[in-house]
């Protein structure tokens, strides 16, 4: 290995590590586009050739993932951790390789940007359903960029904190190489500023996250006894934990201490005794909605005539003060998880980890991802992302085109400990709020339950493993964001171009003779145009 490609293995691990501290907990959201800005120029000075930008890209991935994922391996051990680490690293290898070749075109920093989203969307594609978990995008949980969200949805945000960190380091490298790139510094300080342009005018044009019709939200985080992975063994005591929290409620509205809510919302798995089939779940359940007057959302499992459960979400209301005597809705969980709530190739992952038995068997929901809730008179539509959904792009904006006026995250984060997982997940609540243009309520089994404003902005948060009670008056919101109303063409237009340029830029690279041979000729200017342009 030369001094040359060691340097930029270096400088790729470095580039790595400050993208990991853009995201929460550190939350230094500015890094993501130094990060990439770092990444860029180790493609870009003496450009190498594909194989070393694959590496490269891989190391990036490698110092980027490492330290973003212990959470997956709190309580099965390293193995499962460490190779999803590499799985993503090996997509940021493709991503090296890809991005090598296109930023031969001119306007390296564009192709640099649109290979970002295009490997992006493949790993939160393939396989499995897909990873979207360390998207550039949910490092913005605040700064400047985040409003660009609102327009052009979370690859558009990717897209355009890529941009800056290439435009920057193609800028530094036109000035410190003295015109010897072919990328001149005009271009490149356009690559930067048009960006930046967008994303001020994007923050000029933000709505107002106040005003309008409102409703009271209160998010329950009863906290659970212990925790593991057998947190399904402490069901009744998890449901006991947030029949508590509620029944305090009742009594400081009682007392005045608090305003009555519309809504109470319980997280995911708040009561996995279904009270379909447990009449004592049940019995618990309306004497809580009886006693609020309240109705209230929480997360359940429910079990099919084929024995395989549902991740459930029900809504229970009251009619003239009582609790109705079975739910009013139901959502169940579209997009279930991977080696949690099922296990693709058991057979096969069995063979590594004795945890693999443990993966559950749920079979996915359909229809609509917006439920109504009667509060008072009037009907609010909420639309429901449970837990490992609101990493998706198309849950949210199916809600909202389902008609939600406002978002519920219910979430369990009980089985990864006390880990960075549930602050990284709370910042994709975030970034959706502003997306979506809807205000987002969080209600965690242990933390952290937030409510958070249509800008972003966290009204009011718990703290993890505690028992809380979170309450605001939450905007409801109707109508599109253009983010929304784009859906994934413009990411599946960007990705198209990736592909294009890559393969446009691969045939021009590749010259042969009329037989179908490289020329030698050819080859040797190919080896120059490999060292000697950026």
């Amino acid at each position: 290995m030369t001094r040359e490609t060691l340097l930029r293995l270096v400088a790729a691990a470095v580039g790595g590590g400050l993208l990991y501290l853009a995201f929460p907990p550190s939350g230094l959201w500015l890094l993501t586009p130094v990060a990439l800005g770092l990444l860029y120029a180790c493609l870009a000075v003496r450009r190498p050739r594909a194989a070393i930008g694959a590496l490269v890209g891989g190391v990036f991935g490698l110092a980027f993932f490492v330290p973003l994922l212990p959470w997956v391996g709190e309580f099965v051990g390293a193995l499962p951790w460490l190779a999803l680490s590499v799985v993503m690293a090996l997509y940021l290898a493709l991503f090296g390789a890809m991005a090598t070749v296109t930023m031969r075109l001119p306007a390296a920093p564009l192709w640099f940007a649109a290979c970002w989203v295009a490997v992006e969307w493949l790993r939160s594609s393939f396989p499995f359903g897909g990873f979207p978990w360390g998207a550039a995008a949910f490092s913005q949980t605040d700064g400047f960029f985040l409003p660009v969200a609102r327009w052009f949805g979370v690859p558009g945000l990717s897209f355009v904190l890529a941009l800056v960190g290439a435009g920057v380091a193609a800028l530094v490298i036109a000035f410190a190489d003295r015109g010897r790139h072919t990328v001149t510094a005009g271009l490149a300080a356009a690559c930067l500023l048009a960006p930046l342009a967008v994303a001020g005018l994007a923050v000029a044009t933000a709505p107002s996250p106040e005003g309008g019709e409102t409703v009271r939200v209160v998010a329950v985080q009863g906290n659970v006894p212990r925790l593991g992975l057998d947190f399904n063994a402490q069901r009744r005591a998890v449901l006991d934990n947030h029949y508590r929290e509620t029944l305090r409620l009742a009594e400081d509205v009682a007392a005045g201490r608090r305003a009555k809510p519309d809504l109470i919302l319980w997280p995911e798995n708040a009561s996995d005794i279904s009270p379909l089939d447990n009449p004592d779940a049940a019995r618990l359940i309306q004497s809580a909605v009886s006693v609020t007057g309240v109705p209230i959302v929480f997360g359940t499992l429910l079990f099919g005539p084929d024995g395989r459960p549902t991740n459930t979400v029900l809504v229970w209301e009251t009619e003239d003060g009582l609790a109705e005597p079975e739910p009013s809705a139901r959502y169940d969980k579209h997009i279930i998880q991977p080696f949690g709530e099922y296990l693709p190739w058991r057979d096969f992952f069995a063979m590594f980890s004795s945890y693999a038995d443990r993966a559950g068997d749920f079979r996915p929901g359909t229809g609509s991802a917006a439920v109504p809730v009667h509060t008072g008179g009037s009907t609010v539509m909420l639309g429901v992302s449970t837990c490992w959904e609101v990493a998706f792009d198309r849950s949210p904006r199916q809600a909202v085109n389902d008609g939600a006026q406002l978002l519920f995250v219910p979430t369990n984060n009980a089985t990864f400990g006390d880990t960075d997982m549930t602050y990284q997940q709370l910042a994709m609540s975030q970034v959706r709020a502003v997306e979506t243009g809807r205000s987002v309520a969080v209600a965690a089994t242990s933390g952290v339950s937030a409510l958070i404003a249509p800008n972003g902005d966290v009204l009011t948060h718990s703290e993890i493993f505690t028992p809380a009670l979170l309450e605001a008056d939450l905007p409801l919101r109707s109508g599109q964001t253009l983010a929304v109303w784009l859906g994934p063409w413009l990411q599946w237009l960007v990705v198209l171009c990736a592909v294009c340029g890559f393969l446009y830029a691969l045939v021009r690279a590749t010259r042969f003779d009329a037989f179908g041979r490289r020329s030698a000729a050819h080859a040797n200017d190919a080896v120059v145009e490999d060292e000697g342009t950026p």
